[in-house]
C-alpha cells in the first residue's frame, strides 16, 4: 500500500510541477467554450468566464495549470457542488424514508383496524344478550378500549395492571347489578375484590387475555416503534452537515476536471469512494447498530402469528370479554355463596327490587375470526424491504458514485483521478471513522465524531433493545411482571416510580404522557412525542446509560 501511495503522489507532485512550470503547451491555447456552455446552463453569469485558458495561481482547490476557472467560478462550484451532494444524499434518505413510512402506515393502520373491529363487535352483540348489565357496564368497556389504544400508541400504561383494575370495576359494577336487593358499600366491595383471586369470579378469561394481550401489543406496538425510529434516524443523520475538507474534495472531483477545460472526463471510480467515504465516514458508523435494528425489527413479525400474536389477539378482545362474562353468569349463585361467607351478609335495600327478580342474561357466544391473510402479506412485504435495507449507510458512498457522480465505468488511465486524466492508484479505504486516518483525499480526524450521528446510534440501540424485550413478551418500561395470575385477572403491580399511572377513574386526570409515542398522536391523547414515536433522551450520555442498563437486567420469560 505504501508503495502504491508513494507512487500516487510521486505522479500527482510531477503533474502539478509540469503545470506549474508551463504543463502542456496546448493547454496554454485550450478553448474554455464547452465550460462556458456548461457553467451558463447551471445558471452563472458567463461575463467573467475566460475564452480560453489562463494562467491558476488564483486557484485554492483545484490544480494550478492552465485553468478555465477564475477565483469566483471556483467559489462557486465548489458551492454548487456541496449543494448538489446535499441534495443527493437527501434525496437518498427520503426513498427509504418514503418505504419505511409507507410500512408504518399499513401496519398502524391494519392494528387499528382490529381492535376497533373488536370494539364493535362488543357493541353490536353484548347489549342483546347482556342487556341492562351491559348498559351500566359500558363504560367500563370503553375505557377498556381507550386504554388499550393509548398503550399500543405508546402511553406509559403498564397493560397487565390497566386489564387488573377493569376486571376488578366490572366484578364491582356486575355484582351490584347481580343483587340489586342489597345495600353493598365499599368497604363489602372492598372484601369482595380481596376475594377475587381465591373466588376466579370470571374463570381463566383475564388471565388468558393478559398473558396474550401483553404479548401482542407489546409486540406490535415495538414494531412500529421500530420503524419510526428507523426513520427519524434518517431525517437527523440527512441534516448533519458537510465539512469543509469534504466540500473541498467534493469540488475537487466534481468540477475540477470542468476548471482544466475537460468537463467530459469522468471520475475514476475508487477516486470517488475515496472522497465519499470521507466524507460520510460518520454515517457509515451507523451501519452495525442500523443492522441490529432492522433485524430485530424484522424478528419481532414472528410474534404476529399464531394464537398469541398480534393478528387473533388484537381483534379478539371481546371474544375473552364475553367468555369471562359468561362464567359469571353460569356461577354467580356459588359465587354470591362464597362472597357471603367470606364477607358476611350485607343487608337488604328496602327501596331494591325482590331477590326473585333476576336480571335477563343470555349467554353469548363468540368464535375467534380466522386470519384474514392481511397481515401476512404486510409481514412479508416488509421483511423483504428492511432486509434489503440492511447495508444502507456502508453502500452509500458506491450508491451516489454510480448514480448521482458521474462515475466513470472503468478504471484506467481515461478518467479523473483529482489532479489529471489518468489512472488512480491510492486504494479504496474501509468504512467508518477509524478507517479514514490515511484517506488521501479527505482530510478526516478520526478523534472528534460528530454528536448528532453518535445520539442516533444510542436511539438505535435503545429501540433494539426494546425490540429484543419485545420479542420475550416484555415490555422494556416495566419488566417487574409476572405470569403467575388470578382468575380475576388482578395481577402484581409495579412500584409508582416505574408505573408512574396512579389511575383513578373518578379523575379526570386519568391519562399519562406518551413516553414512546407513535407518529401522528394527538395533543389529546398525550404529550411529549417526537416526530417518528421514539424516546427523546437529552443528552448522549443519559442514552448510553439507558441502554447499559437495559442490556444487564435482561427480560426473563414469564
Amino acid at each position: 500500500m505504501e508503495l502504491r501511495a508513494r507512487g500516487w503522489w510521486l505522479l500527482c507532485a510531477a503533474a502539478v510541477l509540469a503545470a506549474c512550470a508551463g504543463g502542456d503547451p496546448a493547454s496554454k491555447s485550450r478553448s474554455c467554450s464547452e465550460v462556458r456552455q456548461i457553467y451558463g446552463a447551471k445558471g452563472f453569469s458567463l461575463s467573467d468566464v475566460p475564452q480560453a485558458a489562463i494562467s491558476g495561481e488564483h486557484l485554492r482547490i483545484c490544480p494550478q495549470g492552465y485553468t478555465c476557472c477564475t477565483s469566483e467560478m471556483e467559489e462557486n462550484l465548489a458551492n454548487r457542488s456541496r449543494t448538489e451532494l446535499e441534495t443527493a444524499l437527501l434525496d437518498s434518505g427520503r426513498a427509504l424514508q418514503a418505504m419505511l413510512a409507507t410500512q408504518l402506515r399499513g401496519f398502524d393502520g391494519h392494528f387499528q383496524h382490529l381492535l376497533n373491529a373488536s370494539e364493535r363487535a362488543l357493541q353490536d352483540t353484548f347489549p342483546g344478550a347482556f342487556g341492562e348489565l351491559y348498559a351500566q357496564s359500558a363504560k367500563a368497556f370503553r375505557d377498556l378500549y381507550a386504554d388499550l389504544r393509548l398503550y399500543y400508541r405508546g402511553a406509559h400504561l403498564h397493560l397487565e395492571d390497566t386489564l387488573a383494575e377493569f376486571w376488578a370495576r366490572l366484578l364491582e359494577r356486575l355484582f351490584r347489578q347481580l343483587h340489586p336487593h342489597l345495600l353493598l358499600p365499599d368497604e363489602y366491595l372492598d372484601c369482595l375484590g380481596k376475594q377475587a383471586e381465591a373466588l376466579r369470579p370470571f374463570g381463566d378469561a383475564p388471565r388468558e387475555l393478559r398473558l396474550r394481550a401483553t404479548r401482542a401489543f407489546v409486540a406490535a406496538r415495538s414494531f412500529v416503534q421500530g420503524l419510526g425510529v428507523a426513520g427519524d434516524v434518517i431525517r437527523k443523520v440527512a441534516q448533519v452537515p458537510l465539512g469543509p475538507e469534504c466540500s473541498r474534495a467534493i469540488m475537487k472531483l466534481v468540477y475540477c476536471a470542468h476548471c482544466l477545460g475537460v468537463p467530459s472526463v469522468r471520475p475514476c471510480p475508487d477516486y470517488c469512494l475515496n472522497v465519499l467515504k470521507g466524507c460520510l465516514a460518520n454515517q457509515a458508523d451507523l451501519d452495525a447498530e442500523w443492522r441490529n435494528l432492522l433485524d430485530s425489527t424484522v424478528l419481532i413479525t414472528d410474534k404476529f402469528r399464531g394464537p398469541s400474536g398480534a393478528e387473533r389477539v388484537l381483534g379478539s378482545v371481546h371474544v375473552w370479554l364475553a367468555e369471562a362474562i359468561n362464567t359469571l353468569r353460569d356461577n354467580r349463585d356459588t359465587l354470591t355463596a362464597k362472597v357471603i361467607q367470606g364477607c358476611g351478609n350485607p343487608k337488604v335495600n328496602p327501596q331494591g327490587p325482590g331477590p326473585e327478580e333476576k336480571q335477563r342474561w343470555q349467554k353469548l357466544e363468540l368464535p375467534e375470526k380466522p386470519p384474514t391473510g392481511a397481515l401476512e402479506k404486510l409481514v412479508s412485504e416488509a421483511r423483504a424491504q428492511l432486509r434489503d435495507a440492511q447495508d444502507f449507510w456502508v453502500s452509500l458512498p458506491g450508491t451516489l458514485c454510480s448514480e448521482k457522480m458521474a462515475m466513470s465505468i472503468a478504471s484506467d488511465d481515461r478518467c479523473w483521478n483529482g489532479v489529471a486524466k489518468g489512472r488512480y492508484l491510492p486504494e479504496v479505504m474501509g468504512d467508518g471513522l477509524a478507517n479514514q486516518i490515511n484517506n488521501p483525499e479527505v482530510e478526516v480526524d478520526i478523534t472528534k465524531p460528530d454528536m448528532t450521528i453518535r445520539q442516533q446510534i444510542m436511539q438505535l440501540k435503545v429501540m433494539t433493545n426494546r425490540l429484543r424485550s419485545a420479542y420475550h413478551g416484555e415490555d422494556a418500561d416495566f419488566q417487574d411482571t409476572s405470569d403467575e395470575g388470578s382468575g380475576s385477572g388482578s395481577g402484581d403491580s409495579c412500584p409508582n416510580d416505574v408505573c408512574s399511572r396512579a389511575v383513578d377513574r373518578k379523575s379526570s386526570s386519568s391519562r399519562t404522557t406518551l413516553t414512546h409515542a407513535l407518529p401522528g398522536l394527538s395533543e389529546r391523547e398525550g404529550q411529549d412525542t417526537s416526530a417518528a414515536g421514539c424516546p427523546q433522551p437529552r443528552t448522549a450520555l443519559l442514552l448510553l446509560l439507558l441502554a447499559l442498563v437495559l442490556s444487564v437486567a435482561r427480560p426473563q420469560w414469564r
